[in-house]
């Protein structure tokens, strides 16, 4: 089980940390294509592990989320952990190499301008 959740202990003893306007959580997305993005305000866990342990740790699920595709998963695989956590094949790797320089666009984007304004400028079609 993963326990990305954790890590937000000390940033929910801060008195003003609202994670709806502060907090960013990068995610692995099986739904999204390869080499794909995008950036949402609020939604629920849909399966995956982390967005639950964050969410419990949260207890909401209004919080921006910058999800990096990486699907689709192979026919066949009984686990899907198996799937998401194996090194990428090289040809993969620069795939998401080149994905590098817009999510962090899309990051800073967010930190300027708040998660409509990054969204309506990164997430395409």
């Amino acid at each position: 089980m993963n326990r990305s959740g954790s890590a937000l202990a000390p940033l929910l003893a801060l008195p003003d940390f609202d994670p709806a306007r502060d907090l960013l959580v990068l995610v692995d997305d099986v739904a999204l294509p390869l080499g794909r993005f995008r950036l949402r305000g609020a939604g629920s866990a849909g399966g995956h592990n982390g967005l639950k342990s964050v969410e419990g740790s949260l207890r909401r699920q209004d919080y921006a989320r910058l999800r990096i595709g990486v699907g689709p998963v192979p026919a066949g695989l009984d686990d899907l952990a198996d799937y998401v956590l194996a090194p990428f094949p090289a040809e993969e790797r620069r795939i998401l190499d080149e994905l590098l320089d817009p999510m962090a666009d899309a990051a800073e984007s967010w930190v300027e301008h708040g998660i409509e304004r990054a969204m309506a400028a990164h997430n395409r079609s």
